[in-house]
């Protein structure tokens, strides 16, 4: 089901390179984040491993249904210039990460709130019926990732005390050299994508999706830890276990941010 969202998109022209354009679609959104607390949260290094796991479980849902996605429309004329497998990927780098952090059985351990298949869902939905609406969510994600990836893995690193870059591969791009120079390519390349005016705005308003999709994933989590730290309070016995155990109460809110931040920080250098 697509989430419903305001027509961001209806004022913005049509004509002009498409980067810049998703940019000016989703700046409303860029400012909504940007005036939330969990910015700074984040930014003093308050996260768990409770809560980075659950993310991950996340993470991992969202980009294997992309990346599948992708692969599938790769000679897609709306995909093919857009596709960098070797050099973006992260369905790989998640597996390693939640094996680290969940053991060789993660599997069975993954566990994801609805709106994370509600995203997942949609990407695999315009996969088999609008290609072009991927590059919408590849250059949301990616981007992102490519641009606040460095800024985030130290900040994960120091905030759960792990050593070496053991648990941090989803913000390692070993093959990308320059995030700069690459970040340039993929928008000369993005913009060089031929669509029809119906179809370029259809992907800003996908931009515009993507970003709601991303905070409606970010309220679950918020609200699926909550759960997790009430039911460990009541009497054993009464409740599941489950991989994860409870954050406090303080750690919860600011350590979830990672989940905005993740295409957060990143886009705001775009």
């Amino acid at each position: 089901t697509k989430v419903e969202s305001k027509p961001q998109t209806a004022n913005h022209t049509v004509v002009g390179d498409l980067s810049e354009q998703i940019k000016a679609a989703t700046q409303e959104t860029h400012v909504r984040a940007e005036n939330t607390d969990l910015m700074t949260s984040f930014q003093k290094g308050q996260i768990t491993r409770t809560q980075y796991k659950v993310l991950l479980c996340s993470l991992y849902e969202i980009y294997t249904a992309l990346e599948e996605a992708l692969d599938r429309n790769s000679s897609h004329p709306a995909v093919a210039p857009i596709y960098f497998p070797q050099e973006l990927d992260r369905t790989e780098a998640l597996e390693r990460d939640l094996e680290f952090f969940l053991g060789s059985q993660w599997r069975s351990k993954v566990i994801v709130p609805a709106a994370t298949h509600r995203y997942a869902q949609r990407l695999r939905e315009i996969g088999k019926v609008k290609p072009e609406l991927l590059v919408a969510h590849a250059y949301t994600r990616y981007l992102g990732d490519l641009s606040g990836g460095q800024v985030l893995g130290k900040l994960a690193q120091k905030a759960m005390e792990l050593e070496g870059k053991d648990g941090l591969a989803f913000f390692s791009f070993p093959g990308v050299s320059s995030a700069n120079r690459f970040k340039q390519l993929y928008r000369s390349r993005m913009n060089s994508i031929e669509l029809s005016e119906e179809q370029r705005r259809e992907v800003l308003q996908e931009a515009v999706d993507a970003f709601n999709f991303n905070i409606q994933v970010f309220d679950d989590l918020q609200k699926m830890l909550s759960v997790t730290s009430e039911s460990a309070e009541k009497p054993k016995g009464t409740s599941r276990s489950t991989p994860f155990p409870p954050p406090s109460s303080v750690q919860l809110t600011v350590g979830l941010c990672v989940g905005l931040l993740t295409v957060g920080i990143g886009l705001y250098n775009f």
